[in-house]
Parts: C-alpha cells; sequence; structure tokens
C-alpha cells in the first residue's frame, strides 16, 4: 500500500497549506496549532512504535520508469524518528507564539507566514523520515526553498539582502548534495540508508574521499560550518518567528549524521582517515564562532553566531565515531532547539515590549519582564552547560566520548567553548537583573500569554532535559537506541 504510516505527518503538514488559504484570517492560526497536534501525535505513534520493535515503511512509484532511485521512501528507523520528533513537537510552541505576535499585530501577512511555515516543518518531518538519498533530497531543498519567503517576510533592504544570500548558500549546497546523491547512486546502485552505510569497501580510496567531502560541503552550508555560516548571522535580521522556524537549519547537521552513520557507515569513515578534518572543522567552528558572539551587542546576532557555534557541537560528536560522543552529539539536536527557540522567543518578547536588541540597553530589564528574563536565563544557562540544564547533559557526553576516543584535544575545545559561553551569555542576565533602571517604567511588562506561555514551556523543557534525561519515552532513548545499532551495545 502507498503511503503508510510513516508518510501521514507529512503529508498532513502539507495538506494544511490549503486549509490556511481556504479559511478566514482569524482561524488560520488555530488551524496550523491543530494541524502541529496531530503530526505530533503520530511521530509520537511512530516513536512509541519503534522503541517496541516496529518497522514502519512506505513507498511510493518512481517518477520515472527505468529510474528505481527516483523513489520516495518513508521509513521510520530510531535516528530518523528522533528528528521528526523534535521538528514535529517544536512546531507546537512556535505556532502558539506566533499566534501572539499576530495578536498584537506585530507579524504582517500572518498567511503568507503559516504557509511556508508549514510547509518547512513539512519538510522537516520527511527529512527525518526519509528511508533514502532521493527522497532525503527532495525535502531537504523544500525546506531550503520554503525558508526564502520567511528569510525576507519583512521585506526590508537588510532582509532583502540576507534572502539573496541564504538562496545563493542553498543553492550551492543543493546542488553539491545532488550531484553527491547521483555519484552514489552510480558508484553503487542503491541509495538505501543503511546501517552499516551503502558502499562494499570495494571502490578506490580517493573516489570515496571526494565524494565524501562533496557530501561534506553540502550539508556544512546549512550547518553553519565555518567558513560557510555567512548566510546564518545576516538571516537573523527577518521577524522573529522565522528566528524560531531556524530550527530547520538542524536538517544540515542531521545530514551529517545520515552521512557518517548511513552512507559511509562508522566503519568506513575511520578507514578512510576522514573524521579528523570533519572533527576539526567543527571545532574551529564552536571555538571562532563563541568569539564572534562575544563581541555583538546585538543580541540577536550574538544569537545567531551561538547558533553557529552550537550546531558543530552535532557535528563533532559525528565525528568522533564513538558511542558516548554520538548521543552527546544527537541527543544536542534536541537540546540546541529547545534552548535556542526559548532565547529567540525572550528577544522577540523583549523587542516587542522595549523596542530594544541592544544588550548594553537592558539594564533593569528583569524588574519589568521577570517571567521573561527567568525563561531567557534557564536557556542562557543551559548553553553554556551548568547542571541541571538539558546542555550539560551534551557536554557530559561529548566530553565522555573526546576521552573513550582518546582525543584530548576535542576534550578541551569542549571545556574551552563552555567558558566562552559564559563570556557571551552572563553579562545579559547580569545586566538585566541590575537595579540601577535604564529602562521607562510605562508600557512595559512580560507579554501577553500567547507569547508567554510557548516561552515558559521551552524553558521548562531545558531544566526537564537536564533533570529527567532517561524518562522512558524521552528523546535520550531514541538516540541510545540508535546509536547503538551503529556501534552495539
Amino acid at each position: 500500500m502507498i503511503f503508510l504510516k510513516p508518510a501521514f505527518p507529512v503529508l498532513l503538514a502539507f495538506a494544511s497549506v490549503f486549509f490556511i488559504l481556504l479559511v478566514q484570517r482569524r482561524r488560520r492560526g488555530p488551524v496550523v496549532l491543530a494541524t502541529s497536534l496531530l503530526c505530533s501525535g503520530l511521530v509520537l505513534s511512530i516513536f512509541r512504535g519503534v522503541l517496541g520493535g516496529a518497522v514502519f515503511e512506505a513507498s511510493a512509484p518512481s517518477f520515472l520508469s527505468g529510474y528505481p532511485y527516483l523513489t520516495l521512501v518513508f521509513r521510520a528507523d530510531p535516528l530518523g524518528v528522533f528528528f521528526a520528533l523534535i521538528t514535529s513537537l517544536m512546531w507546537i510552541p512556535i505556532t502558539v507564539y506566533t499566534m501572539g505576535l499576530v495578536s498584537e499585530n506585530a507579524i504582517s501577512d500572518e498567511g503568507r507566514f503559516y504557509v511556508f511555515s508549514s510547509i518547512a516543518f513539512g519538510a522537516g518531518m520527511g527529512l527525518g523520515l526519509a528511508g533514502n538519498l532521493f527522497t532525503f533530497f527532495v525535502f531537504y531543498e523544500i525546506l531550503s526553498i520554503s525558508l526564502y519567503p520567511l528569510v525576507i517576510h519583512s521585506e526590508t533592504d537588510a532582509s532583502g539582502r540576507a534572502g539573496r544570500r541564504y538562496i545563493f548558500y542553498s543553492l550551492f549546497g543543493g546542488v553539491l548534495l545532488f550531484l553527491s546523491t547521483l555519484s552514489t547512486y552510480r558508484l553503487v546502485g542503491d541509495i538505501t540508508f543503511s546501517a552499516v552505510g551503502v558502499f562494499n569497501g570495494t571502490h578506490p580510496t580517493l573516489t570515496l574521499t571526494i565524494l565524501f567531502i562533496s557530501f561534506a560541503l553540502g550539508f556544512a552550508v546549512k550547518s553553519a560550518v565555518m567558513p560557510f555560516h555567512g548566510w546564518l548571522p545576516q538571516a537573523m535580521a527577518a521577524p522573529i518567528p522565522a528566528n524560531a522556524v531556524f530550527v530547520s537549519v538542524e536538517a544540515g547537521v542531521f545530514g551529517f549524521a545520515r552521512l557518517v552513520y548511513n552512507i559511509y557507515g562508522p566503519a568506513l569513515v575511520r578507514d578512510l582517515n576522514l573524521w579528523l578534518p570533519l572533527a576539526i572543522a567543527a571545532a574551529v567552528t564552536i571555538i571562532v564562532a563563541s568569539f564572534y558572539a562575544i563581541i555583538q551587542d546585538d543580541l540577536k546576532q550574538r544569537l545567531a553566531y551561538s547558533t553557529v557555534s552550537q550546531l558543530s557541537y552535532v557535528v563533532l560528536g559525528i565525528a568522533l565515531l564513538g558511542p558516548s560522543a554520538g548521543v552527546g552529539g544527537l541527543i544536542h539536536i534536541a537540546h540546541q532547539a529547545v534552548m535556542k527557540t526559548t532565547l529567540f522567543f525572550a528577544a522577540g518578547a523583549i523587542f516587542l515590549k522595549t523596542g530594544k536588541t541592544r544588550i548594553s540597553e537592558f539594564r533593569g530589564l528583569a524588574s519589568q519582564m521577570p517571567l521573561t528574563m527567568a525563561a531567557f536565563s534557564v536557556a542562557a544557562l543551559g548553553v553554556i552547560g551548568f547542571p541541571p540544564f538539558a546542555g550539560f547533559i551534551t557536554k557530559w557526553y561529548l566530553a565522555t566520548g573526546s576521552l573513550e576516543a582518546g582525543q584530548t584535544l576535542f576534550l578541551l575545545v569542549i571545556l574551552g567553548s563552555t567558558f566562552l559561553n559564559a563570556i557571551y551569555f552572563l553579562p545579559p542576565i547580569y545586566i538585566a537583573f541590575s537595579k540601577d533602571l535604564d529602562m521607562p517604567t510605562e508600557g512595559i511588562g512580560d507579554p501577553n500569554l500567547l507569547i508567554l506561555a510557548p516561552m515558559l514551556a521551552t524553558a521548562l523543557y531545558v531544566i526537564l532535559l537536564g533533570m529527567l534525561p532517561n524518562l522512558p519515552y524521552g528523546p535520550l532513548k531514541l538516540v541510545e537506541m540508535a546509536v547503538s545499532m551503529f556501534f552495539g551495545g
């Protein structure tokens, strides 16, 4: 049967676009919210089945006869379900937050935003549930295209420039991914994801090395690995909701996971010694982007460079080719999603209520927006890695994984980046909680409930992911299950 269970949430997300266009303005938000809830429920049901050992797979007919690789294949493996689950669950608070901004008339043409954000989230779930490289490529490109209207949504000169740079980088990465996918099929005749990779080891080392570099460069663009990071800080000049949707840039780091684990396989990556340049690139990005974050006074730009740095935690964990490092890198996809979304929610609320974006102007802000700054502080401390917040779990696994791999240098990178994280996140908290008020007392306060509630919810999740990481149906269980498929145990 065509399009069984793993395709349902993807199809539902895309189908919601037609309802958004048909319903009245005031009903668009509820339609998107209902869709996000239904999609999350469907992915959660798949999640429970996968944990129980069930296998879900579906495919569509090939687009062209004689080209069997041009087939959409959906398969629910632990790694993919993990990514689809994070994507679908984050859609809920982002939608509620957007509804709050719409109620404040803080976002124009919300219909367009809802349409393209729904496409983006549908593509994100499609990426996670893709069973082969062709399906992955299709949804990767849909995601790239759907984010462009969100980047330029405000239609300012700055957003236009950001959009042009974004689309240039995305097209470059997309071309490389397409050529790499085609080359893989020509080499092995099969592009179905496998727990041991698709190559049988009989291909020339130089060919496999060049192909790996081509894949890596394609994924590095969306992952903002330096020097391919330039589009991300500019794109953060987009409307605040689009910044939240940029959780989808994690599609790039998820691509690295598929590349190392399902296309090449850890054993082949180790034999070809390809892990080292990948780990070095990630380590350089982690440190250099942190220094860039330190010198930014604009809050959104500081968060943007922090995002560049944090995405490479995932790449580093994958590159180290060990179970603990792999768990640390992959679980950071979830941690980065909730922590950075909370921070961007807070940044949006602060701008909405005060019109200020510069950290140096935040003195006394916590006394006026206590709940907003509490959520910001929780997420910021999580990024730094303070226990008992989510970021501590990431750094514990990455540090342990570095020691297991005998790579003390990368342990120092994790410790050094933690110090740099503190340098760029503690000052905003200190300034905001200062008693010397620079802000007027009239017209300032925490935002309306539709904006505040999702911010507090994601902040609470930052705490829960740190305090209760081993929940029976928590994301860590899926990650551990996925990693065990590649390393045993």
